[in-house]
């Protein structure tokens, strides 16, 4: 693949880099047979280069302020001499498909600084928002030589899971006075968060120390029922002085309060976030979560390569317009036309 030395190229000139980056995710992105096959030997070219970088997910309502916070981390990390990518997922509309892909533009200063890039994709339907080539897309940020790569996400529905399972930390934005100061709770989702940060704590500081106490009790509790991380973190704080069990840390979460249109707290944000990445190598966590995302990722792939094999099946191409006529026409049971239509693919004799 052409692009695929200038990607590893760490000493390229920065245009052609980021040209070579953008040329590999929109060849990751395509659906034609043709570039999925020079997709994979892309991929695998690029594989030895990775995994050296750090996985931010970031998510959260709508207007909570997820560019301005990412923008101001990037230029934040980019001052300390870090590399930065950002992928960004815009919910594709259910109508038209398209997606406005804004999030770039509101990265004004981000977006045009040498040590970043920004890649904007359209959710395309995916359940949860997030793309399905994100995963991939991170690996060739990382073979770029990008140390940070954050995944911001549509923050609605499913989106929340999709990216904690595929990211080394999981961070939940959260507004210090939404109406429901436990809204994330009812979504399911704050157990999810390594770290919940109340952004735009400048607004209303008493009802950021309000949400900040409230979400801290609530981590507490998600922390008794069934946290495997608190478990384990309790064993080691009840292990015998001086045991190789209570030398073992693990990290709880937590909830810090900063504002990131002024700037202030993100120093503190990236110091709980070192200190996560730290707790989490030493106790053998974070390598246990990635070969978990690894295999999860491989298994997601496998279940989309059967379906779609399975919609192109001739046989069941033949057999769907009239099933889905007797489905829909309350003629035959769906449970009855699954297995006529898995039987066709096998070219087996429909029930």
């Amino acid at each position: 693949m052409s692009f695929a030395n200038v990607i590893l190229d760490r000493e390229a000139p920065t245009v052609a880099q980021r040209r070579a980056i953008a040329k590999a995710i929109t060849l990751l992105e395509s659906t034609r047979d043709d570039h999925r096959k020079q997709a994979d030997e892309l991929l695998t070219a690029l594989l030895p280069h990775t995994g050296k970088s750090f996985r931010l997910g970031i998510s959260g309502v709508p207007g909570v302020g997820k560019s301005t916070f990412i923008e101001t981390l990037g230029l934040f990390l980019i001052d300390k001499g870090h590399r930065v990518a950002v992928l960004t997922i815009d919910p594709s509309s259910t109508v038209s498909g398209g997606s406005i892909l804004g999030d770039k533009t509101r990265m004004e200063k981000l977006s045009v600084h040498e040590r970043a890039y920004i890649r904007p994709s359209p959710s395309s339907g995916t359940l949860g928002g997030v793309a399905e080539k994100t995963r991939e897309a991170m690996l060739v940020c990382e073979a770029a030589g990008y140390d940070i790569v954050i995944v911001e996400t549509v923050g609605v529905g499913q989106s929340e899971t999709a990216v904690a399972g595929m990211t080394d930390m999981f961070v939940l934005l959260q507004l210090p006075n939404a109406g429901d100061d436990l809204q994330a709770i009812k979504k399911g989702v704050m157990e999810l968060a390594d770290l919940v940060v109340i952004n735009k704590a400048d607004i209303d500081k008493d009802a950021a120390t309000r949400a900040q106490a409230q979400i801290t009790s609530a981590l507490r509790l998600f922390g008794h029922h069934g946290n495997p991380a608190h478990a384990q973190a309790m064993q080691a704080a009840h292990a015998v002085p001086g045991s190789p069990e209570a030398e073992i840390r693990f990290w709880q979460p937590r909830v810090m309060q900063l504002s990131a249109l002024l700037g202030t707290g993100v120093d503190a944000f990236w110091t709980a976030v070192t200190e996560f990445k730290s707790l989490q190598s030493a106790n053998g966590r974070l390598t246990m979560r990635r070969e978990k995302q690894a295999l999860a990722w491989m298994w997601e792939r496998i279940d989309a390569g059967l379906k779609h094999a399975f919609r192109h099946h001739p046989h069941v191409r033949e057999l769907l317009p009239q099933t889905i006529a007797a489905v829909t026409g309350g003629t035959l049971p769906a449970s009855t036309a699954a297995r006529n239509l898995l039987a066709a693919q096998d070219h087996h004799t429909p029930i």
